[in-house]
């Protein structure tokens, strides 16, 4: 972490969750600033006063700025002096995406344009962007949006002085215990004694903790080349061992009820495509996918073409798929679960 050592950090969208996980994981290092910008003053207010209960002495370094990635202006206005940014504000919920595709890309397209074309201005050394496995062959207006938001970096990436500002993007899966995911769906089934609610019990999905999103994008940070698209692997569940997992901590002997697949969602998602194949490095524990530096200057046959590596594409039905011991051993390393169960089983004794 010495790299941030006296630095100013900027997140958009930084009252979400990963904003939350980013200030726990920072604020009590010597990083010199932290400011989170954002559109909504509640949970911007409802922030400041968590984090002055829970870090007294070092909250003052928490900024929070008022203000929208659609407006530029807004954004220009709370990027001086910033050293590096962290770009997770988003529309990011399939079905509402589907309903209203143009606002995905207000804010996933021309949000992400406004906020490279402002830290390029204000001469922010490094932005890293968060963009989701929905942008891999994507087949709702959520993924389609964040799909030209990566193409937007990459573009921008080849037009920018990397010594000066350098940029790159993290790919990642479903993040548990993110607002409006689906495991605290289920603990809310659980609550009010109702069946939990499965689209699809074959769908799978990608899971990872808040901790491992924010690994992710410092591992990025730390060794991506502007342009990069860097993948963290990521093993799997079904949505239906996922439920059964939750029903095992709460032991919850509720039938599931099956709903149906909801508008935009894909029975699996992909984190590296067979194309992306072509360039992809494994990197251990990420893959890395450089941006293609070839010009528009080529002829109809492209006598500069790429060789393919071993690599193929690695979506949420080829990886590690958990059972369900392995689904409870995965979210018992949330804090949030564990919490979640005690105040269950409290109440049942």
């Amino acid at each position: 972490m010495t790299q941030f050592r006296d630095k100013i950090l900027m997140i958009t969208g930084g009252t979400g969750s990963f904003g939350n996980a980013v200030l726990n994981r920072f604020l009590n290092t010597d990083i010199k600033e932290i400011r989170i910008f954002s559109r909504d003053e509640l949970k911007q207010d409802n922030m400041r006063h968590e984090y002055q209960a829970k870090y007294p002495e070092v909250s003052d370094k928490i900024k929070f700025y008022i203000g929208d990635v659609r407006d530029i202006n807004s954004v220009r206005n709370a990027m001086n002096g910033v050293d590096y940014i962290f770009h997770a504000a988003a529309l990011k919920q399939v079905p509402s995406c589907e309903f209203f595709p143009i606002e995905a890309v207000k804010t996933n397209v021309l949000g992400t344009e406004n906020v490279l074309t402002a830290a390029i201005e204000c001469g922010v050394k490094r932005v890293v962007c968060l963009s989701t496995d929905k942008a891999a062959y994507p087949v709702n207006a959520m993924g389609t949006s964040k799909a030209m938001m990566e193409k937007v970096i990459v573009a921008k990436s080849r037009t920018v002085d990397s010594q000066k500002t350098s940029i790159m993007c993290t790919r990642y899966g479903n993040v548990m215990c993110s607002r409006g995911s689906v495991i605290p769906l289920f603990i809310n089934q659980i609550k009010e004694n109702k069946p939990l609610t499965l689209t699809d019990p074959n769908m799978t999905r990608f899971i990872m903790s808040l901790d491992e999103a924010v690994d992710l994008v410092l591992f990025a940070f730390e060794h991506g080349t502007s342009g990069d698209i860097l993948v963290q692997k990521a093993s799997a569940t079904t949505v239906e061992v996922l439920a059964e997992a939750i029903k095992k901590l709460f032991k919850y002997e509720v039938e599931n009820k099956i709903i149906g697949i909801r508008h935009g969602e894909k029975t699996y998602e992909t984190l590296l495509t067979n194309e992306e194949c072509s360039k992809a490095i494994d990197m251990g524990d990420f893959y890395r996918v450089p941006a293609d530096r070839r010009d528009l200057n080529y002829d109809n046959y492209l006598s500069k073409g790429t060789n393919r590596n071993g690599l193929t594409e690695f979506n949420s039905n080829n990886t590690e798929l958990l059972n369900i011991d392995q689904t409870v051993e995965k979210l018992l390393t949330l804090k949030e679960i564990r919490e979640e169960v005690l105040k269950w089983e409290n109440k049942l004794k």
